[in-house]
Order: C-alpha cells, then sequence, then structure tokens
C-alpha cells in the first residue's frame, strides 16, 4: 500500500484507526495493527478476538506512532489491542521533544 498523509486507516482485527501525519520514503509498505494489514477508511471491523498475543501491544488514543528509518508517522484517533507495525518492525511511541530550561 502506498501511503499518503491525511488517509486514515482502520484495523481488520480490532478497533483501532489512525490518519497518517507523514507518508514513508519510498514505496509501497505494509501497514499491519495485531498482524493483519490496516486497511483504507474510518471503520474499524474486529473486536480483538483474532489477535495472536505475540502482536498486542496497543495503540493508544491521541499518541503518534513513528517508524524513524522510514519516516512514517501515524496517529491514533480510536485505540485498540493491537501492536502497530511496518513491514515486520514494531512502531514506537513518539516523545515529546524536552524544553529548554529557562534559567
Amino acid at each position: 500500500m502506498i501511503l499518503k498523509v491525511g488517509q486514515s486507516l482502520a484495523s481488520n482485527v480490532d478497533t483501532t484507526t489512525l490518519i497518517v501525519v507523514r507518508s514513508p520514503q519510498g514505496g509501497d509498505v505494509t501497514l499491519t495493527c495485531g498482524g493483519s494489514a490496516m486497511e483504507e477508511g474510518k471503520k474499524p471491523s474486529g473486536d480483538g478476538s483474532t489477535i495472536d498475543p505475540a502482536n498486542t501491544g496497543g495503540a493508544l488514543l491521541g499518541k503518534r506512532y513513528v517508524d524513524e528509518s522510514s519516516g512514517l508517522e501515524v496517529l491514533c484517533t480510536k485505540s485498540g489491542q493491537g501492536q502497530l507495525a511496518l513491514d515486520g518492525v514494531a512502531l514506537v511511541l513518539k516523545t515529546a521533544k524536552p524544553l529548554p530550561s529557562s534559567d
């Protein structure tokens, strides 16, 4: 799948939905949730009961997940139980940059 900025994606194994904030550099990639490929659209179609325990970890509402090597960044708009991964590599939670001290 070629991901585009602003694209909505939904899981077919749990309730996770995402919006692409930064698209990956390169071409065709596979973004998965709970080990199953995400689909275009805004309606998730699963309840989490079919997720392999090795692919759990959950996406948190309002949090951003990134893959530094490809440049992908997604925003979770609805949480779920499945772990997010790009081409088999788990996405990591993006942390806030520390503010400079005001001494």
